[in-house]
């Protein structure tokens, strides 16, 4: 099973139920949200790559002039629309080929979202076209430190790890998650700056 049919069979919303949260990843969450709500101020032009149901561009609604969240998941694109403002829109598509031809003022892709996705080079293309300007781009990532805590996540998700590796977790129903070290956050983004977020994660912006 593929990340795409995890996330498909319902995932992203088990997930963001704090009850199945560890102490580590709910302190993750709080800390990229007020992240993103220190970095969105005055009316910005805002896109989430991989927004799920829209959670960060509906909390960030009033500082937006225009959000525009995308996501490869049809259900929670749908999810999203139903509580969205007149100045937020949501659509289904790629984060490797965005069906936009404008610029914004900001370009987010948090959650580790660009941990789940293969093809992490175009993201880092497309997020480059969107928002032209340097330091406007933002990955929040796990680091190597959130290990213990995403496992004991994943269990309660009911799905296992079955592999580890210096750069992922696999569990038994397929989903595959990345974390990362500073040296392979550099070899991958390029020029960037990377913080700890929290103990467990890193923000990056480029």
């Amino acid at each position: 099973m593929s990340n795409d049919a995890v996330y498909a069979a319902g995932l992203l919303n088990r997930a963001l139920d704090p009850a199945t949260q560890p102490p580590e990843i709910k302190e993750f969450l709080g800390a990229e949200y007020e992240a993103l709500r220190e970095l969105v101020s005055g009316k910005l032009r805002v896109i989430d790559i991989g927004c799920g149901t829209g959670r960060h561009l509906l909390g960030l609604q009033n500082s937006l002039a225009l959000g525009l969240g995308l996501d490869y998941e049809r259900g929670c694109v749908a999810e999203a629309r139903r509580r969205a403002p007149s100045n937020v829109h949501f659509v289904t598509a790629d984060a490797t080929a965005i069906p936009v031809r404008s610029t914004f003022d900001i370009a987010i892709c948090a959650f580790n979202t660009w941990g789940t996705i293969s093809d992490k080079a175009g993201v880092l293309r497309e997020m480059r076209r969107v928002a032209p300007k340097p330091g406007t781009r933002l990955l929040s990532v796990y680091s190597p430190a959130s290990v213990r805590p995403r496992r004991e996540w994943y269990r309660r998700l009911g799905h296992a790890v079955v592999a580890e590796t210096s750069e992922y977790l696999e569990s038994e129903g397929g989903f595959r998650s990345e974390h990362f070290t500073p040296e392979r956050l550099r070899g991958l983004v390029g020029e960037c700056a990377i913080a700890p977020l929290t103990p467990i994660a890193f923000a990056i912006t480029f």
